[in-house]
C-alpha cells in the first residue's frame, strides 16, 4: 500500500484498531497499548515484530508539517500546518495565566462567509479528516513542550474548535476527532477542556447531543435576524428562532452554560436596543455572553469601538443580570485573533 493510500492511525478509533487486529490474527488486547503507544508515548513490550510490520504496511503516522511559525508580543502562537496534499491551515497556541488554548481549525477555508470573517473570505476548499484535526494539537502541544518551561510542560492544553471552518458543517469527522481527544487512552482531554464554536449551522446543531459532551459557544454577534443576516448569511436559511429551538434541546453537563459570542463592531451592534433585545432572547436561558471586540483584518468594513464603548456595553448587560464577560483579544498583531485566520 503506498504511502498516501494508507489511513492515518492517529484518525482511528479504539474499536476499529480492534477490528484490524481481529481480522488480522492478532489479539484485540492489544488495541488500548496501541493507543497509549501513539498517544501517550508508553512503549509496551507485548507487540510482537509481526503487530509492528502489520502497522506499518496498513497505516501512517504522519502529523501535519509546520511550514511557519508567527509570535506575537503577547504570546501568542500562530503556526501555518500543511497536510499531505498540500492544503495548509491555521491553527493558534493561546496563553492564559500559565495555560494554554489550542485554537483548531475543521476545515480548509470556510463555506459560512460571515462578513467580519478573513477566512470567509477564500470560501470552502475541503473538509478536514479526524486525523488532521488531532494532528495539529499533538503538533502545537509538541511545540508547547520543545519550547516551553518545565512547568507548562505538564500542562495539557484546552481545545476551542474556533480556527478555520464551521465544526458542526463537518460533523463526522469532528465527532470522531473528539472522541479520540476525550477517550481516557487517547488525548485523555476532559469534557470542559473542549469548546465548540458555531455560527449556527443548523443541520449539524440539531445532531450536537450526538457529539461526546463538550462545552458549545455560539457566533451569536445579533439578537436580531435582519442585524445578524449581514454578519453571517446564513442567519437567512436558519433564523434565530429555530436556532434557539436547537439550543434548548441541548442536554447540558452539571454548571454547564451556553457561551454567546458577540462579537461587538462599532456602530453596528452596539446600540441600546441590542441591550434589550440580548435581555429578551438570553435572560431566561443559562448563557454566558463572552464581548468580542471586533479585529480588524486587511479589507474589512467594520471598525473596532473603543475601550469606553465595550466597557459600557458589558456594563449595561450586567445592570439586566447576564453573566458577561470581555475576551482579551490576543495575537492580533500576527492577524491570529478571532476572525483573522486564513490558509
Amino acid at each position: 500500500m503506498s504511502h498516501l493510500s494508507r489511513p492515518s492511525l492517529y484518525g482511528q478509533s479504539l474499536d476499529e484498531i480492534r477490528d484490524f487486529l481481529v481480522t488480522f490474527e492478532q489479539s484485540r488486547h492489544l488495541a488500548p497499548l496501541i493507543y497509549e503507544s501513539l498517544y501517550k508515548k508508553k512503549t509496551s513490550q507485548q507487540f510482537s515484530e509481526k503487530t509492528i510490520k502489520l502497522l506499518d504496511n496498513h497505516f501512517q503516522r504522519e502529523l501535519p508539517q509546520i511550514v511557519s511559525v508567527k509570535k506575537a508580543e503577547d504570546g501568542t502562537i500562530k503556526f501555518l500546518m500543511q497536510f499531505e496534499d498540500g492544503k495548509k491551515v491555521e491553527t493558534v497556541l493561546i496563553p492564559f495565566f500559565k495555560k494554554f488554548t489550542v485554537c483548531l481549525s475543521s476545515q480548509v477555508g470556510c463555506a459560512m462567509k460571515c462578513s467580519f470573517c478573513y477566512t470567509g473570505t477564500q470560501g470552502l476548499t475541503r473538509h478536514l479528516k479526524a486525523h488532521e484535526i488531532i494532528g495539529q494539537y499533538l503538533q502545537a502541544k509538541k511545540y508547547l513542550e520543545d519550547n516551553s518551561s518545565s512547568d507548562t510542560r505538564v500542562m495539557t492544553p484546552n481545545i476551542v474548535l474556533m480556527g478555520q471552518g464551521e465544526p458542526l458543517h463537518n460533523f463526522d469527522e469532528v465527532k470522531k476527532a473528539l472522541e479520540i481527544m476525550l477517550n481516557p487512552l487517547g488525548l485523555d482531554l476532559g469534557p470542559r477542556q473542549i469548546t465548540l464554536s458555531t455560527a449556527g449551522f443548523l443541520p449539524g446543531l440539531r445532531r450536537f447531543n450526538d457529539l461526546p459532551k463538550v462545552n458549545l459557544a455560539l457566533s451569536l454577534h445579533s439578537a436580531f435576524n435582519d442585524v445578524r443576516k449581514t454578519l453571517i448569511p446564513i442567519t437567512g436559511q436558519y433564523p434565530l428562532e429555530d436556532i434557539f429551538n436547537a439550543l434548548d434541546d441541548v442536554k447540558l453537563m452539571k454548571r454547564q452554560f451556553i457561551t454567546y459570542e458577540y462579537l461587538l463592531i462599532d456602530g453596528v451592534n452596539d446600540r441600546d436596543e441590542d441591550v434589550e433585545e440580548l435581555h429578551r432572547v438570553l435572560g431566561k436561558r443559562k448563557a454566558i455572553i463572552n464581548i468580542i471586540p471586533f479585529n480588524p483584518f486587511p479589507g474589512s468594513e467594520f471598525k473596532r469601538p473603543s475601550i469606553e464603548k465595550v466597557d459600557q456595553f458589558k456594563e449595561k448587560l450586567v445592570e439586566k443580570k447576564l453573566r458577561t464577560l470581555i475576551r482579551t483579544t490576543k495575537g492580533s498583531d500576527i492577524l491570529a485573533a478571532c476572525g483573522q485566520l486564513v490558509s
